[in-house]
């Protein structure tokens, strides 16, 4: 993990002049300000965070932007209906009047960053405990609040090398973003399952928006006068086609990755944490599967919260093969030994660290198990999260005096929380999956751990020898006697909110049980935990800096901007097979099954295949490249993101990593490691020949 490749490493933007030397050896044409400036426009200013968890980036100067059509999904599906299925059969605005107001969606560009970690280190200074986690809060929020100049600005300060810096984030937040191009899911997300985190790959993975703004270009909430944003910059685009060994550089904004793990937590994770995560996901896939695949509209409303799901369940299972196969604990193992033994011998104050870690783990062990199950399958039912929604109202109310705004406060929040949730919400498929989680928790959780919601009221009221007629009764009971699923009782809940109506509420009685279990049994022991493991880290980075001074570090992923650099390379995952770094639309084809869940192929583009109609876009071996793969490091939140040459021009669209190297959020292996991306000429040959979008080729700036 510490021998620094060029290929390895999610590096900060401000600080990537200290790569640039090795960047430009491998190919790159740009300068240090063409990556990233403050003073200028340069490459961070043409990619954003889309949506929250993914990336994107602008690809002409009207506001058109391109992302994965995993990441606007649920966007998609939104607007879709029955009658206008826009997710299954693709959507293409043939001018702007015809784009749709992708509700919720928001797009945030980076102004600047800047190291705040001398100051927040002078406010904290030799504070600990509660008082430094307190003071750590109000001097971030002091930051924020500074910088934001009147919520002209939001601005995050994040720590980084786990909690040795930090570093204040200034975006700009635009909220009117439409829906302006996706192909059919089909293509969008071809191969499903059972391609996903899989090469070779076929994927048309890509949708596309624009970002509206008001006449100054400023963010401004949906208007029918808003127009167009002006980027400061944008990606031309690049179609001779990526040869192996080219430069490649990924702007993005990665999610997590946990690096810097000890070998105890990666143990838990093999062990403990993912199987868990695995069982729980699997039943509730299949039980959303069976009453989407009977009913479109009830397809529509879980397809999104379906893929997110099922997205994970898979990378769980990766995470966990490819840890044991790289042997991942044992080469923590003899690192912890050697720093340990480094310790001992150059800084006493760090000799203890690695037994440290071990008691904390070996406390936590007893309850982590618990712990996911409380977040994955307690609250997988949505009856379980409005019911334990309550919590703070109920506290509210229980006061000698209450607080009336306190309580407008809960309940609006209660009203925010049921709306979002009952978007997605299908009873036939709660009722199942409520029955369904309710039981596995019961029989996979020991019962000293369990809430007393079994023993009063399931067993006691609903009890018998069938244990899961048992569960079944007791779910169609809390259906039935509910507040959320009737908007009358809800809304007159809302207005008059009584301990009481909460005490005879059948899916508050279960979600409190749930809570109060946990504040009161496990919440302490995991906050513990967390807050200790999250000192000793803090000391570990710090102390692995030391022990390899001279060395470039990168911190763990942190869903903020990060710029990664490698090369196109096909690989060899196993003995006597390789892959190459291209996929084409022969390969394409010949998966095609009709009709089929995830091989269906629109009739138009295998029309064009026939005719071998690829335009422009063909490459020079006479075929259409659909993927191809790079050696980048990248994690979920990369989704999205611009793959871009050494001229600074975008080939193509990142959207998946590997099998072979799904260890990489926790260890980085330099041999499998790859990101697979969707070609720019399968993309743009989608757009202009099945599509027949011309009016988005012509705004864009194409170059061969």
């Amino acid at each position: 993990m510490l021998q620094v490749k060029a290929d390895e490493g999610m590096w900060i933007p401000m600080l990537i002049g200290k790569n640039y030397e090795d960047m430009v050896k491998m190919g790159l044409k740009l300068s240090k300000e063409d990556l990233y400036s403050i003073n200028h426009s340069s490459l961070k200013d043409a990619v954003v965070q889309f949506g929250g968890g993914c990336t994107a980036e602008m690809i002409s100067s009207d506001g058109l932007l391109i992302t994965n059509h995993h990441c606007g999904y649920g966007a998609i599906a939104t607007l879709s209906s029955v009658e206008k299925n826009y997710l299954d059969n693709g959507f293409w605005a043939y001018s702007k009047d015809q784009e749709l107001p992708a509700k919720d969606m928001t797009v945030i560009f980076l102004e600047r960053i800047e190291d705040v970690t001398d100051e927040i280190n002078a406010a904290t200074k030799k504070l600990k405990g509660d008082k430094l986690t307190k003071k750590l809060e109000d001097i971030k929020k002091k930051i924020e609040e500074r910088a934001g100049e009147n919520k002209k600005y939001v601005a995050n300060v994040r720590e980084y090398f786990n909690g040795n810096q930090y570093l204040l984030l200034v975006y700009k937040k635009y909220t009117d973003i439409r829906l302006v191009g996706t192909p059919p899911k089909s293509l969008g997300k071809y191969g499903g399952d059972t391609d996903n985190w899989m090469w070779p790959r076929h994927t048309a993975d890509f949708s596309m928006f624009r970002v509206y703004a008001n006449k100054d270009n400023e963010p401004s909430e949906y208007a029918t006068t808003n127009v167009p944003y002006k980027p400061k910059k944008y990606l031309p685009i690049n179609i001779k086609g990526p040869k192996e060994g080219d430069y490649t550089m990924i702007f993005g904004y990665p999610g997590r990755t946990n690096r810097y793990e000890v070998s105890q937590g990666v143990d838990m994770a093999i062990n403990t944490v993912n199987p868990a995560i695995v069982k729980i996901r699997t039943a509730r896939l299949g039980i959303m599967k069976e009453h989407m695949d009977k009913d479109k509209s009830v397809y529509l409303k879980l397809t999104s919260q379906y893929a997110s799901i099922a997205n994970y369940w898979k990378y769980y299972i990766g995470q966990t093969e490819q840890l044991k196969r790289l042997h991942v604990v044992d080469e923590k193992k003899v690192k912890e030994a050697a720093f340990t033994q480094w310790a001992y011998k150059n800084a006493p104050e760090y000799k203890k660290l690695t037994s440290e870690f071990a008691k904390i783990y070996n406390g936590y062990a007893s309850y982590a198990k618990f712990a996911t199950y409380y977040s994955e399958c307690f609250r997988a039912p949505a009856l379980a999260k409005l019911g334990s929604s309550v919590e703070l109202l109920y506290k509210e109310l229980e006061k000698e005096e209450p607080n009336q705004d306190t309580i407008k406060k809960h309940i609006d929040n209660i009203k925010a929380g049921r709306k979002s949730i009952m978007r997605s919400f299908d009873k036939g498929t709660e009722l199942a999956l409520m029955t369904e989680m309710t039981k596995m928790f019961y029989e996979d959780i020991p019962q000293s751990q369990q809430p007393d919601v079994y023993r009063n009221v399931i067993f006691k009221k609903f009890g018998g020898s069938d244990m899961n007629k048992t569960f079944s009764d007791y779910s169609d009971y809390v259906m039935k006697n509910n507040l959320f699923l009737d908007s009358n009782k809800f809304n007159d809940f809302c207005k008059n909110p009584t301990i009481e109506k909460m005490d005879n509420d059948a899916a508050i009685v279960y979600g409190m049980s749930f809570v109060r279990n946990y504040k009161a049994y496990f919440e302490p022991k995991i906050d513990a935990f967390g807050k200790t493991k999250k000192e000793l880290s803090k000391k570990y980075v710090k102390g692995l800096m030391e022990m390899n001074k001279g060395k470039l570090f990168y911190p763990d992923a942190n869903s903020t901007m990060r710029i990664t650099y490698g090369k196109v390379l096909g690989y060899t995952p196993q003995d006597a097979v390789h892959y190459d770094y291209f996929t084409t639309l022969d390969g394409f084809v010949a998966k095609y099954k009709a009709g089929d869940d995830e091989f269906d192929a629109p009739k138009e583009l295998l029309d064009l295949y026939k005719k071998k109609d690829y335009g422009m876009y063909v490459d020079a071996d006479g075929t259409l490249h659909t993927d191809f793969i790079t050696n980048n490091d990248i994690t979920g939140g990369n989704s999205g993101s611009p793959i871009i040459n050494a001229n600074g021009e975008w080939i193509g669209i990142a959207f998946d990593g590997n099998w072979e190297a799904m260890s990489g959020d926790i260890a980085f292996d330099k041999n499998y490691k790859r990101t697979i991306c969707t070609d720019a000429r399968f993309i743009l040959f989608i757009i202009d020949k099945m599509g027949k979008a011309h009016n988005l080729i012509e705004e864009m700036d194409i170059r061969k």
